[in-house]
């Protein structure tokens, strides 16, 4: 368990605060690509970082995000003109760019200087894989966005999707890496004959408590979980963390197929899930039944990609179909995840947890991002992976293994995505 000083230290991400300084170093999801479909098209609430911003595309198709209120009289911007390559005040008329240099001040006098002395705060942003990525850190100079290889491919083999989830970012990556849940909470009702022979499902029903081991990486930490399968031969899955929200949870073969998802903080209390993956079929490209529907999104600072199924209806739990066997009644994986995570609580107290040897990852993450977060403030260290984008370039998945044979040198290559991360896919998936 965590003390209440470690568990705020780890969740709180405010302007200001240890996890929060350590987030501005990397390049974070803002939004999708498609909630700005075209030039001077309307401007988007943004809640990221606990921060108040209005993300924009002027007129040569750049994306900006800017801070919410106009430096001049601190009206909101999202309210603004996007037009003739900038984002124009309606109160003044004070127009700025994407880099948050005001081009216009036609309510002051032409010999005013005033206009090259003004900026309004922005981000860089880049557009990579169906999302725009912004970088709130302090470098003039920004890192390299990171080679999460499903962000490289071309739009017709990959999906995006972006959903909210009310709780801290923390509990969602923690659902993410979580060893074991899945036997229960999304396969508890099914019996071993209900799955396919040898299936990830299979497995998760007939060995529920499998071995783990964890390891540290460049880029964050991984760990493989083993259930026995035929004499001699291990099933072994191999997750990763990467810092400083993402997992890598794809449970097919190991180095098949290529996906990522990142647990991206609106303020303390809400997230954004933004999730890539591999595709062969776009009709199956995204969602998860019913579950995963959406309602229409709203202005507001937190209306954006909300379940339909939420705690206001608890998730549409249905009780009947429980009774008659299905483990949780809730149709869906991610609206099961998401029922879990948000019954915890906007922040749960985790001085009063009790973790077992299952939670060997979760401990390792928790560990891993205390760690960095003081190197940084207390040493200036840049943590781990934002200038090694290559750190990013791996891949999970399951694969049969020897029994007893070591796992991370038998794996090495299978887990290495650098060899298909080829030119042609840097330049499908946009500006580097």
């Amino acid at each position: 368990m965590l003390s209440d000083e470690e568990n705020k230290f780890l969740t709180r991400v405010g302007p200001g605060t240890p996890m929060g300084n350590l987030m501005r170093q990397y390049w974070l999801p803002a939004l999708l690509a498609s909630e700005l479909p075209e030039p001077d098209c309307r401007p988007v609430r943004v809640l990221l970082l606990g921060e108040r911003l209005v993300a924009f595309r002027d007129s040569r198709g750049r994306a900006g995000l800017l801070a919410n209120q106009c430096p001049h009289r601190g009206a909101s911007l999202f309210f603004g003109r996007s037009e003739d390559g900038g984002l124009r005040c309606v109160y003044h008329g004070w127009k700025f760019d994407t880099d948050g240099r005001c081009r216009e001040m036609p309510n002051e006098p032409v010999e005013n200087n005033l206009r090259n002395e003004v900026r309004a705060i922005a981000y860089p942003c880049r557009e990579r894989g169906g999302i725009i990525w912004a970088y709130m850190g302090p470098r003039s100079e920004t890192p390299p966005l990171p080679l999460l290889e499903a962000t490289l491919l071309p739009e017709h083999e990959r999906a995006t999707v972006a959903y909210s989830r009310a709780c801290n970012w923390l509990q969602g990556l923690e659902g993410d890496i979580d060893t074991c849940h899945a036997g229960f909470l999304h396969f508890g009702g099914l019996r071993p004959e209900d799955a396919p022979a040898g299936s990830f499902k299979r497995l998760c029903i007939e060995v529920r408590s499998p071995g783990l081991d964890v390891a540290d990486t460049e880029g964050g930490a991984m760990y493989a979980t083993f259930r026995p399968e035929e004499p001699g031969w291990v099933d072994c899955r191999i997750i990763h963390f990467l810092f400083p929200f993402y997992a890598l949870t794809e449970f097919g073969v190991l180095g098949a197929d290529v996906m990522f998802g990142g647990w991206v903080p609106m303020d303390d209390e809400h997230l954004m899930f933004f999730g890539v993956k591999k595709v062969r079929d776009r009709s199956n490209g995204a969602g998860d039944g019913p579950g995963f529907e959406t309602v229409a999104n709203s202005t507001d600072w937190l209306g954006r990609f909300r379940l339909s199924a939420n705690a206001g209806n608890d998730y549409f739990v249905d009780a009947e179909k429980q009774r008659q066997g299905d483990y949780t009644g809730i149709t869906g994986i991610f609206t099961q995840d998401a029922a879990v995570t948000e019954s915890m609580g906007p922040i749960i107290n985790r001085a009063e947890e009790h973790l077992g040897a299952s939670d060997a990852m979760i401990i390792r993450v928790r560990q891993r991002l205390i760690a960095a977060a003081r190197a940084l403030a207390e040493r200036g260290l840049t943590p781990p992976g934002v200038d090694m984008p290559a750190a990013y370039a791996v891949k999970s998945g399951g694969v049969l293994l020897l029994t007893g044979v070591n796992w991370i040198e038998a794996t090495k290559e299978l887990r290495n995505g650098l060899a298909d991360i080829s030119t042609q896919k840097l330049e499908a998936g946009g500006p580097r």
